[in-house]
């Protein structure tokens, strides 16, 4: 791969580690909205599990668990948003330090030896490596915080089941407890869906 090839093949993958962490973002919004509509959902539930009384008892404990649920939910969502926040940055320094590099290379294949240009581009590919580090870090942050709201949301699907179940023993309540249950189970499948997006991303482009 000659020069100009291999900046292209630079420039590229530092547009694509750009996109991909727009794409990150827009999935956490997504899965933010989603457990905000759930703890809406679970507070109907608990409603109508008050209402239904002794027959709903146990579809309104789990009516409990899964506001909890989206609570927890929440608080990971704001931990992994945390940390895509400082990523833009991190892959901006690495594209400025790039072109950087290109520019100080071109200057020593032009002029040749002068002085301080060649001290200048190991400081700046010293300070280049430093970025990427700090960026492969902050994936590997990234993916294993999935991996736990992937936990988490395997036990809201649990719940989402749980009262499914105790939706039939609701009375003249159930058909309505039901169909609170079914939204619960749609809306976790929505949130896996999002969460095995973020799985595949990547921050850091091979």
């Amino acid at each position: 791969m000659n020069a100009p090839e291999r900046n292209l093949h630079l420039t590229s993958r530092s547009a694509g580690e750009l996109a991909g962490i727009v794409r990150v973002n827009e999935e956490i919004k997504a899965i933010v909205a989603t457990a905000f509509r759930i703890n809406l959902m679970a507070l109907n539930a608990i409603f109508l599990a008050k209402r239904a009384g002794n027959a709903a008892l146990g579809f309104g404990v789990l009516s409990n668990e899964l506001r909890r649920f989206a609570q927890d939910l929440t608080r990971h969502m704001a931990s992994l948003r945390d940390m895509t926040s400082g990523s833009v940055g991190s892959v901006t320094g690495v594209v400025q330090q790039q072109r950087n590099s290109r520019i100080l290379a071109e200057a020593i294949r032009l002029s040749g030896e002068v002085p301080g240009v060649r001290e200048a581009r190991k400081r700046g590919q010293g300070r280049l490596s430093i970025q990427q580090a700090k960026l492969r870090a902050l994936d590997l942050r990234l993916r294993a915080s999935v991996e736990e709201t992937q936990q988490l949301v395997e036990l809201g699907g649990v719940l989402a089941r749980s009262a499914k179940i105790e939706a039939a023993y609701g009375g003249g309540f159930s058909p309505a407890l039901m169909q609170v249950s079914t939204d619960f189970a749609e809306v976790i499948a929505q949130i896996k869906r999002s969460l095995e997006v973020l799985g595949k991303e990547r921050l850091v482009k091979d």
